[in-house]
């Protein structure tokens, strides 16, 4: 074989293959997709407290309410570490081989939603305590209003 019959071939051998690849374009097919649900569901539980005596008002009412309000963003904060985990940012200067300075930083960031309050109670003479209750399967609940997760439940080509 001479050089422009196998340079020939060779056009002609991927110009074959451009044009097989391109009828897989021609099948057609159809997904069935089915919801997926976790098998279990855990239920978390968060303490939140405030005192009393600290928090800013004309009366003791006031100040009871407020360590109420107080102790219930207390224990949404723990939700949200055991939902998401806490963000740690540290720092530590040293000069001449002596620690100088050192610094922890913890934050958390979250949405939580479905919580429910399941007590709220005064917990000696100066600290108010919230109990809340994060059941997962009602999160799941909520997510799937807004969208539902599937997994492919069959495919069929044409």
């Amino acid at each position: 074989m001479n050089k422009i019959s196998q340079q020939l071939l060779v056009v002609i051998s991927v110009l074959g293959a451009i044009l097989i690849s391109g009828c897989s374009s021609l099948i057609d097919k159809h997904v069935e997709w089915e919801t997926v649900e976790p098998e279990e569901y855990p239920v978390l539980n968060a303490i939140g407290y405030a005192p009393i005596t600290l928090q800013r008002g004309n009366t003791d009412n006031d100040r009871t309410l407020m360590a109420m309000r107080a102790s219930k963003l207390d224990a949404y904060r723990e939700l949200a570490e055991q939902v998401y985990g806490q963000k740690l940012d540290g720092s530590q200067s040293v000069a001449n081989l002596v620690l100088q300075d050192s610094r922890l930083k913890a934050s958390v960031e979250g949405v939580i939603r479905g919580a429910r309050v399941v007590k709220s109670y005064p917990v000696g003479e100066d600290t108010y305590a919230t109990e809340l209750e994060l059941d997962m399967r009602r999160v799941y609940d909520i997510y799937l209003s807004a969208t539902k997760p599937k997994r492919i439940r069959d495919v069929t080509y044409y």
